[in-house]
């Protein structure tokens, strides 16, 4: 297992960790197999979205924070304002992403990233990166 670590800038923002995932794959040797990325976080999400317009990461953030707000009327503010929006959008957004590996290279669609999704920043953040070969 590989870790990246990283640290976020803003409260809420998206991170594209598609590079990063690479160089550790191409460094495991690994041509046929699984690459799975687990957020250890409570208060970000992994996903893979398009990332070659930054508005469109724009309008994921907007769109998540329109349909959970941070509130201060939750039953759960524990950290900040934004821990229990944070604890809910993570639940949605999921925490881990598989991604398959073919001739050493992640499968990936000509626009797909590997997004790591930010909700309470800034924080220091980490990803365990783990490849199976098949």
């Amino acid at each position: 297992m590989e870790n990246y670590s990283f640290q976020t800038s803003k409260q809420r923002e998206i991170v594209v960790i598609t590079d990063q995932v690479k160089k550790i794959v191409k460094k495991s040797g690994v041509k046929e197999g699984l690459c799975f990325v687990f957020n250890p976080h409570t208060t970000a999400g992994m996903t893979i979205n398009s990332y070659l317009d930054p508005a469109s990461l724009q309008d994921m953030i907007e769109e998540f924070d329109r349909l959970i707000p941070t509130r201060t009327d939750f039953h759960h503010v524990y950290d900040t304002p934004s821990d229990a929006s944070g604890h809910i959008k993570t639940s949605l957004a999921g925490s881990s992403i598989t991604v398959i590996i073919h001739e050493g290279e992640l499968v990936l669609g000509h626009s797909q990233g590997l997004l790591f999704w930010e909700f309470d920043g800034p924080r220091d953040r980490k990803v365990h990166i783990k490849i199976i070969s098949s």
